[in-house]
């Protein structure tokens, strides 16, 4: 076995924290019952970020959109419900499809063009599906949002309710299930692959990398994933309004990423429990001023660094030059 051979199979062996991970939500669910809407939008915000981080983190593709895939799984999931199945895994299903196939078409938008220009047509998108969702009333319900998302139950047997828990679980498990796809997937030669596109694009290609196809392909599994957070968060919450569309929505969830870390796939994992924790505590203290102290925590963690912040002891220490 070549040196290559051995590192992409010793990293796609799981570590022994990794667990921890996936059961913690579980036991605190179990726990704290009355907390499940706060551990349903974490499910579904940590989902939605993962998505996000396999396009800006490993791809190098950055994003003020991203959204647009989230609203699409979101109205898609919530417009099957009522017009084909309340069963909410084939809805769900509906909404992962409908919303790669935007990612698909609207990846070509990302091919060309400095990071700047990607932005700006990025954002683009979302503002346009947030205008059409709004226009469209008489099949998305306009600016009153899109209702009567009734979801039988779970494989016939859990019912939604309406303490929230069955939703909780539900988007928990969901949020496993494409963990464990997205780590498999950046942890294996496609994910490398990526890596190096967003490292030097030209130098990728000059080894034999097709950059194009790959962004494709990354493009339209992350809006396939984001439309999955999004379908989930109609179904759960039996409602869809232009808010999935809207720019804070992508703001948000870009601000998760850059909390938990990118090209890391428990980042947008660890980002959106730290934002959505910091949101739920500050808006009840000060329900007025929250957003002055996320942006104070912001500027320490950008300025003092993740891992110091981790680690005050080693503020200061003096640094020694070999």
């Amino acid at each position: 076995m070549s040196d290559v051979q051995s590192t992409l199979l010793r990293n796609t062996r799981f570590r022994i924290w990794e667990p921890f991970f996936w059961v913690v939500p579980f036991v605190v669910l179990a726990l704290f019952p009355g907390q499940s809407f706060l551990i349903n939008q974490m499910a579904i915000m940590a989902l939605y970020a993962i998505s996000l981080d396999l396009i800006l983190g490993y791809t190098g593709i950055m994003s003020l959109g991203h959204a647009a895939f989230f609203g699409l799984g979101a109205y898609a999931a919530g417009l099957f419900c009522i017009h084909v199945s309340p069963d909410p895994i084939i809805g769900l299903v509906a909404g992962m499809v409908v919303a790669g196939i935007g990612g698909l078409i609207f990846s070509v938008t990302v091919l060309r063009g400095t990071h700047l220009t990607v932005v700006m047509v990025t954002l683009g998108v979302s503002l346009i599906l947030y205008e059409l969702a709004n226009y469209l009333t008489g099949l998305t319900g306009g600016a009153d949002g899109l209702q009567g998302v009734d979801m039988a139950p779970i494989f016939g047997i859990f019912k939604f309710k309406f303490d929230g828990i069955t939703a909780a679980y539900y988007s928990l498990v969901v949020l496993l299930v494409f963990l464990f796809i997205c780590r498999r997937l950046a942890h294996s030669p496609f994910g490398f692959s990526l890596k190096a596109i967003r490292d030097n694009r030209l130098r990728a290609t000059a080894i034999g990398i097709s950059a194009e196809r790959r962004i494709i392909l990354i493009y339209t599994i992350a809006g396939a994933i984001a439309g999955v957070a999004g379908a989930v968060q109609a179904q759960s919450m039996n409602f869809a309004s232009l808010e999935v569309f809207s720019f804070e929505k992508s703001a948000d969830v870009l601000l998760m990423v850059v909390i938990g870390g990118t090209a890391w796939v428990y980042g947008g994992f660890v980002g959106a429990i730290v934002f959505s924790g910091l949101h739920h505590i500050l808006s009840d203290i000060t329900p007025q001023y929250w957003t002055f102290w996320v942006g104070l925590f912001l500027v320490v963690l950008m300025r003092v660094g993740r891992d110091r912040l981790l680690r005050p002891w080693t503020w200061f220490r003096r640094e020694t030059h070999g």
